[in-house]
């Protein structure tokens, strides 16, 4: 035998071994060889695949660290809609789709009682055994091509034991609570913006353009369902479950066949309840009739099945006590107080303040230093404190006052008799305030200067380099290397970003000023209506009311602003250093003009803001609301309450497809 034949053969056994130890680890949590062996059998493979490329194949594990980086993502069609199911919300809505389906059919039969994993839903196509396409789900019809960035998921088989013509299966991609806290952690060590929770976090993986990326997020998949197959045909979903387990999938396990009503809801309940412990987030059970010819009898709704219904937990509460209440105080000079607490695990991750917002919130829930709480997540994202368990009161409680002076510079703080926020009256030179404007100045929806998060502002701050917002473009490479987790190249690449922020445009100039009630929005407005910022130094109340949705409030937010004598000496500074001031318009035409759109869920590749600025570059309108006066609703994946408010008032909805269509041809 050759030396090749003999690296051929060794290859394939390779191959085989570590496909198998895989399996064993990640899919049935039953490892036989140690993680260096592992490893050593994983260096092998790569150092002979590196010798002899001619014998790499796309199902070699090799493949799975990820390949060359993408500079979009292809769009997929659906040959099977990938729908949603109707959602339930309490044991009486239960019933009554239990009820609904034994009159329909008759009898009471049985269900398929499933974890519903909180993250992303995907397809798998093999053909002949192999993966070929792995896709998002998007919109139901056209998602986006993923297929290197799924390969890196180490519980989806490149390849299968049996070589069916086709076979596509659904699953859910979800990043585990042990690598949520990891990549978490290494945001948090790096300066970056952590995720919110483990759903974004996966969402946010999958859809690297480099899969390398993706390959060291730590995400796993449970499928789920099959879509489509040929060679095989299956009596029910708990048959086709099985069926997909001895092909090597990763099926989750907690799944249970029941029939009875009570029998359903008591599992409800005990998912429920194991819920925090679980390795994985859950927002919910599904329940689908398991027969899979009873479903066909049972029928389907316009967008949904009338065999399956999926029941959303209520928002996770968890029990905790609040130790201290501290003052935040923000970029306009408002205190925030805010509650640290004993940390607590509550949907998701643990959680160890939660904001109380003013001094009449504490007040109307007598919130008190020492007082145990009510923690819960609003949207499953942010922590809020939901009641107070006066109950367990010792009397060692204290009440909480607001501070009389700014805890950041000591000057003192107002509250007007109608407003519900306390301010610092320094809006020049508190300290808190100043970083804070830096960091909103830098933020990605205002100059988006990358590399410039709240850890290095305050390290540039702490190191004597800025003391206020013109101060970046003062910043050399050489200031910035030495700093603490810095280095040179991270320096070279901070002040590329903060040069390449100087063309960022009037509208994000005008938002990153921080005016008062001013957003991304109204800065676009007042960027489009004066051109120019020299303009807005002599503007009237009258002038910018004039805009459309500008209020008398905001009006004089805006001339209060620019009427101050610092935002002169501060804008004077920003164009010495180069930063342009005036509007250059992106306008392409007007065949949108008098049309509003509303844009809701997530794109399959366009982000809201490049969806929005397409629309405002041929004269149309972008709203966040839906009214009678919408023209379209552009509906991607998770569509809320806009979309079914749309849908109630009969306003023309489209997808992400047809609305580039429209741009392509510049056709309504």
């Amino acid at each position: 035998m050759t030396e090749r034949e003999t690296a051929a053969k060794r290859i394939k056994e390779l191959r085989a071994a570590i496909d198998r130890a895989a399996k064993l680890y990640y899919v049935d949590d039953s490892p036989e060889i140690s993680d260096y062996e592992y490893d050593m059998m994983f260096r092998e493979l790569s150092l002979l695949e590196e010798k002899y490329p001619e014998y790499i194949t796309e199902d070699s594990p090799t493949r799975r660290v990820g390949g060359k980086a993408l500079s979009k993502f292809e769009k997929v069609t659906h040959t099977v809609r990938m729908g949603s199911l109707s959602d339930v919300f309490s044991f009486e809505e239960t019933e009554d789709f239990l009820t609904k389906i034994a009159d329909t059919l008759g009898y009471d039969t049985a269900f398929s009682v499933e974890p519903k994993i909180d993250g992303l839903s995907v397809s798998l196509e093999y053909r002949d055994g192999k993966l070929t396409v792995g896709s998002t789900r998007g919109d139901g019809i056209v998602g986006e091509d993923v297929t290197e960035n799924l390969k890196t998921i180490k519980t989806i088989p490149l390849s299968l034991p049996d070589k069916l013509p086709l076979l596509e299966v659904r699953g859910e991609v979800f990043m585990p609570r042990k690598s949520f806290a990891k990549l978490n952690a290494e945001c948090e060590e790096a300066g970056t913006k952590t995720f919110a929770n483990p759903r974004n976090a996966a969402a946010g993986s999958l859809r690297q353009l480099d899969s390398k990326i993706t390959a060291k997020r730590g995400l796993d998949i449970f499928v789920f369902n099959i879509q489509r197959i040929e060679g095989k045909t299956f009596a029910s979903h708990t048959e086709s479950l099985d069926y997909l387990v001895s092909q090597g999938f990763h099926v989750i396990t907690d799944r249970k066949k029941l029939c009875g009503t009570k029998n359903i809801l008591d599992r409800i309940n005990e998912l429920g309840s194991i819920r925090p412990k679980l390795p994985y987030d859950i927002d919910g059970v599904v329940i689908k009739a398991d027969d899979l010819s009873e479903r066909v009898e049972i029928g389907e709704n316009t967008s949904t099945p009338k065999w399956a219904a999926a029941y959303k937990f209520p928002p996770e509460q968890a029990k905790t006590k609040v130790e201290d209440i501290v003052i935040q105080v923000g970029r306009t000079g408002v205190l925030t107080p805010k509650a640290l607490l004993t940390p607590v695990r509550v949907a998701g991750s643990t959680v160890s303040a939660a904001t109380l917002h003013n001094i009449d919130f504490i007040t109307e829930k007598d919130i008190r230093i020492g007082d145990t709480v009510i923690l819960q997540k609003a949207g499953d994202i942010i922590p809020e404190i939901v009641s107070v368990c006066k109950e367990e009161r010792t009397g060692a409680e204290e009440p909480y006052k607001m501070p009389a002076l700014c805890p950041s510079c000591g000057e003192a703080v107002h509250k007007d008799a109608d407003e519900a926020a306390t301010r610092c009256t320094n809006n020049t030179s508190c300290p808190a305030q100043i970083e804070r404007s830096i960091e909103h100045f830098a933020s990605r929806d205002a100059m988006n200067i990358e590399g410039m998060g709240p850890a290095v502002v305050k390290l540039l701050i702490s190191s004597g380099l800025i003391s206020k917002v013109s101060d970046i473009y003062s910043l050399r490479t050489e200031d910035v290397e030495n700093l603490e987790r810095m280095g040179k190249k991270s320096a070279e690449n901070l002040i590329k970003a903060i040069e390449n922020s100087k063309a960022r445009g009037l509208d994000k100039l005008i938002f990153a000023l921080g005016i008062r009630n001013v957003g991304e929005k109204a800065a676009k407005s007042l960027a489009l209506h004066f051109e120019d910022i020299e303009k807005l130094f002599s503007a009237t109340a009258e002038d910018i009311t004039a805009i459309e949705d500008f209020g008398a409030v905001t009006a004089q937010d805006v001339v209060s602003f620019f009427s101050h004598p610092q935002t002169r000496v501060f804008v004077d500074e920003l164009i010495r250093c180069g930063v342009i001031t005036k509007y250059e318009s992106e306008k392409k035409g007007d065949f949108l003009a008098g049309y509003t759109f509303v844009l809701t869920g997530t794109l399959p590749t366009l982000s809201r803001a490049d969806a929005s600025a397409m629309i405002e570059s041929f004269g149309g309108k972008c709203s966040g609301s839906v009214s009678k006066k919408t023209s379209f609703v552009l509906a991607g994946e998770e569509a809320g309450s806009k979309l079914t408010k749309a849908q109630s008032l009969g306003i023309k909805i489209i997808d992400e497809e047809k609305f580039l269509l429209m741009i392509e041809e510049q056709k309504i």
